[in-house]
C-alpha cells in the first residue's frame, strides 16, 4: 500500500473544491500556467504560505488573476513541481489537502515540505482562495545523487 492516494483529474463538470484541488496539481505538474489559471475566479487569493514571508512580505496574499499569474511567474514556473497527496478532507465548499511537495532545482537538489492546502471555491466550481500552510523553516534539502 502507498503513502499517498492515488486521485485521478475529475471530469470538467466536477464543480467540489477536490476537483479544483486536483486540476491545480495536475496543472502545477505539468507546468500549464494558463490551466492552473483558469481554475480562479477573477478576485481569488492565494497565500502559499499562509502569512508573511519571502513569498508574500505583507502576509495578505497575492489577489486577483494578474497578481496570481505573477506568483505562477515567480515562484511555480522556474523549476518542476510534484504534489503527493497523503490524505483529502472535504467539507462544505472546502476541501484540505495533505501533500507532500517537492521542488527539483536546476542543479538537481530536491527540495520538499509537507504542507496542508486548502481550497475553496463558489458554486461555478472557481478557486475563491488557495491557503496554502507551510512553515520555510521545515523546508528538507536534498543532494543530487
Amino acid at each position: 500500500m502507498t503513502e499517498f492516494l492515488d486521485l485521478a483529474v475529475p471530469s470538467d463538470d466536477d464543480r467540489s473544491a477536490r476537483a479544483a484541488s486536483l486540476r491545480s496539481r495536475d496543472a502545477v505538474q505539468r507546468g500549464d500556467k494558463d490551466a492552473w489559471l483558469a481554475i480562479f475566479a477573477d478576485d481569488a487569493v492565494v497565500q502559499d504560505p499562509v502569512g508573511k514571508s519571502p513569498l508574500d512580505p505583507t502576509g495578505l496574499g497575492h489577489r486577483g488573476k494578474d497578481a496570481i499569474g505573477t506568483f505562477w511567474d515567480t515562484v511555480i514556473a522556474p523549476n518542476p513541481i510534484r504534489m503527493d497527496v497523503r490524505s483529502s478532507h472535504a467539507g462544505g465548499d472546502e476541501v484540505a489537502n495533505v501533500i507532500r511537495m517537492t521542488t527539483t532545482l536546476p542543479d538537481g537538489t530536491q527540495v520538499g515540505c509537507e504542507l496542508v492546502a486548502v481550497y475553496r471555491v463558489a458554486d461555478d466550481g472557481l478557486v475563491r482562495s488557495l491557503r496554502a500552510f507551510w512553515e520555510f523553516d521545515a523546508l528538507e534539502f536534498t543532494a543530487p545523487s
